[in-house]
Formats: C-alpha cells, structure tokens, sequence
C-alpha cells in the first residue's frame, strides 16, 4: 500500500448499504455538453443514529465537508440551508422518511442524507443520495473506520456520486506536490485534492525542487542539493527509501515519466550546457535528445510518447516547442509573449497548457498541440506559473505569487471556477497532480 493512502488500521471498511438501483449502467450528468450547468443539490444535516456525547461536534464535520468537497468538483450548486424547508427532527434519512416536496420547491434535484454512531474510537456513516425529481435513491453507502476518518468517508462518498452522476469517479483519490520554500530551505510537500491532509515528503533543509510523479504513483523524482549539487533522486513513497539516480556536475532536473515508469526525460548540464535526455531509471543510460549551442530545459512527453515539448531559447527568448520523441523534427509552437515556459501537456494529448509572460507577470495559457492561437485562461495580478493538469484533463493546478502571499490554485480546463487549496505566507510552487492512487 503506498504511504499516501491511509494506514491498514485507518483504512475504511467500505460496505454496500444498498444496490446501485437506478445509477446502475445509467449517468445522469452529461458533464461534457456544450450546454452543461451545475446541477443544485442541497446537504442536509447528518443525525446521530444513536445517542452519544460527541456527536453535536462530529455531525456539522459530515454536512460542511461534504459541501465544501462537492463544491470543489466545480459541477454542483450548493443550496442555502437557510432556505430548507423540512424539520430536521421529524425527517428521515431513507425515502420514506423524506418529503421530496419541501426539496423541489426550493429548486434542489438532487439531495444528500445520511447518519453516523460513534463508539469510543470507532466511527459508522451512511450515506444516501437521493433524486428529487423521480423521489429515488440513486446510491448508498455505509462506511466504519476511526473517529478521525470522517474525511476521508466524505471523500469516498463524493467519488460514488460523481461515479454514479457522470460515469467518472473525480479525483478524489489523487494528491498534488508542491515546493515549499522557506528562508533556509525548499522542501516538498503533497495535499489532496481539496486541500486537506498536508503531508511534507522532505526534511533535507536544503533547496528541493521539481517533484514529479511516476505513472503509478509510488515514487516522487525531484531535484535536491542536500550533498551540494543539484542531483536527482528518487524517493520511494511506499517504503520511505530514496535513492540518487541523476547526479552529474552541474544541473540535474527531471521531467516526464514514460508510461511504464522506466524512464525519465532530464535536463542535464553535464557537457557545460543545458541539454535534454532521456535516462533510464533503473541504470542511468542516457539518450540524449538535443544538441544546440541555446538553453534546451523542461521536457514533457505526450500520452502517446511520440513526442516532447520543451523550452529553448534558440532563437532569442525562451519559447515552447515539439520535436520527435528521438530529438528529430524540432519545430517552434509558441510564437505570442517574449517569455513561454513550464510546458504541461494535456492527458488526451490535445492541449498544452503553459506560463507566459504578460505585462511584466506570469499567466496560464494553454494551446492547441499542433499550433495556433493560445487561450488565455488567467487574468488576476500576480505570477500565474507551472501549471499541472489533472490526469482526468479537466481541471488545472497551478501557484500563484504576489503580495506577500502564495497560493496553490486549481481551475477548470476552460478557466473557470477557480479555488485555492493552500495559502501560505511562504512561498508554494511547482504543483504536479498525482495520478489516481488507489
């Protein structure tokens, strides 16, 4: 089990409360039309299913994360509980004790219910979605785990809506890395996927930097000089190990993992210039992809791995560009801003997302893969930069820089529906999604 999901002994026992019933083959959310909006749902407060001194403290937990998380998804709107008509005393939390009426006239379609026990350090939950409309369940759960792991039973059920709503089980189950810089030191760090549960992965007091997951989740490549130089290393999230892989004189950087994990684009400035080349993990041997007198930097694969995009300043300023996965066929793709980086290719392999400079700051753009036009997608003051798709492809994550604070962001694919998932006085960058980590 990698360490980023929960320790055997925390891990929750997922139980089926109920059949699938009518979300069975079906999906209710067509979450790619053109004409797609988000659909109101209302969270009503969870009961105690039987009497215990914790539970006023425990139940506002269930109700407010689940809004906050299925507000993160970008496809709900939450409905205000001032306006909920029902009697939460009187109400139910199956159909029969439900009067859909009082949900449909304040404009809900769809509704989350649910009720929780605890006992000393033991924590139970169930969880009902229901379609107000047709007056069904569309899915239950029920969850028993530890007191503390109401959370991550939230987590769980918001991914079995999304599951049984759209056909996708969102990313509920992914983390993003990120630099952290301090006065001393840069360290990596990961969170979730709605911000919760910081985790720091180094403790070198040293600059790190670069974090890149593999393809299956279990190891973090990044750039450290904790012996001095730059070198690359790889550290083994399931048993803590790290081992060094890159460490030539000079700059060490990695890039993209090959889909099997067994290689990884590098920049290396081994011959006195920054080159591109192609490592293998497990023995070091390089393949190296450029070869010109200019700064060759941040190479990235496509999904089909057929091709690379990089940065060069070759012909005078840092630009993006795509050349053959063997270094032949090089070609410019950015050609609008004097200043184009942090290349992020799109998992379908349509898009590539990028910083680029704007008016004397950083903003995300993306463009299409074979040329054309780039999309702006950010306008707030600030330094927008390194983005990161999601391995779903809808959604974005990035930092952000400016007065005194630092956020890591994430945003829709098209720029919209922007959140923060973590502020802080020290500098956060260099965001990198996770695959899913199941």
């Amino acid at each position: 089990m990698h360490n980023l999901k929960p320790p055997a002994v925390l891990a929750l026992l997922l139980l089926l409360l109920f059949s699938a019933g009518p979300a069975c083959g079906k999906v209710y959310i067509d979450i790619d039309s053109p004409s797609f909006q988000q659909f109101p749902i209302a969270v009503a407060d969870f009961k105690p299913l039987r009497p215990f001194p914790e539970n006023e403290n425990i139940a506002p937990l269930f109700s407010d994360t689940l809004s906050r998380d299925l507000a993160l998804t970008g496809y709900f709107h939450l409905l205000d509980r001032k306006a909920f008509l029902e009697d939460p005393k009187q109400a139910g939390i199956t159909a029969e004790g439900i009067r859909f009426e009082d949900w449909t006239v304040i404009g809900a379609e769809y509704l989350v219910k649910g009720g929780f026990q605890t006992d000393g350090r033991e924590l139970m939950a169930e969880f009902r979605l229901f379609d107000v409309v047709r007056g069904e369940l569309v899915v239950g759960k029920r969850y028993a785990g530890k007191s503390g792991d109401h959370n991550r039973m939230v987590m769980q059920f918001v991914s079995e809506i999304l599951l049984a709503l759209t056909g996708e089980a969102g990313l509920f189950d992914t983390r993003i890395a990120f630099v952290r810089k301090s006065a001393a030191s840069a360290e990596i760090h990961t969170i979730n996927f709605d911000g919760s549960d910081p985790r720091r992965v180094t403790n070198y007091n040293a600059l790190t930097l670069s974090p890149r997951w593999s393809p299956d989740g279990r190891f973090l490549a990044f750039t450290s000089y904790k012996e001095g130089n730059p070198d690359i290393y790889l550290r083994d999230l399931e048993s803590g190990s790290t081992r060094k892989i890159g460490f030539y004189p000079g700059l060490n950087l990695p890039g993209s993992w090959s889909r099997d994990g067994k290689r990884l684009l590098v920049t290396l400035s081994r011959d006195g210039n920054q080159e591109i080349y192609d490592m293998n993990v497990e023995n070091g041997l390089l393949l190296r992809l450029t070869r010109d007198f200019s700064i060759d930097v941040s190479p990235v694969r496509s999904p089909d791995e057929r091709r690379v995009a990089f940065v060069s300043n070759r012909n005078g300023s840092p630009q993006i560009y795509i050349m053959d996965a063997d270094g032949a066929n090089v070609r410019r793709l950015t050609y609008l801003g004097n200043y184009n980086t942090s290349p992020a290719w799109s998992p379908k392999g349509k898009k590539i997302a990028y910083e680029g400079s704007v008016n004397g700051g950083f903003q995300i753009f993306v463009i299409d893969a074979e040329g054309g036009d780039p999309q702006q997608l950010t306008f707030e003051a600030g330094d927008h930069e390194s983005p990161s798709w999601s391995p779903d492809g809808r959604y974005l994550a990035y930092s952000v820089r400016g007065y005194g604070r630092s956020r890591i962001e994430i945003m829709n694919a098209g720029g919209q529906g922007v959140r923060v998932l973590h502020e802080d006085k020290e500098a956060s960058q260099s965001p990198f999604w996770s695959p899913h980590l199941r």
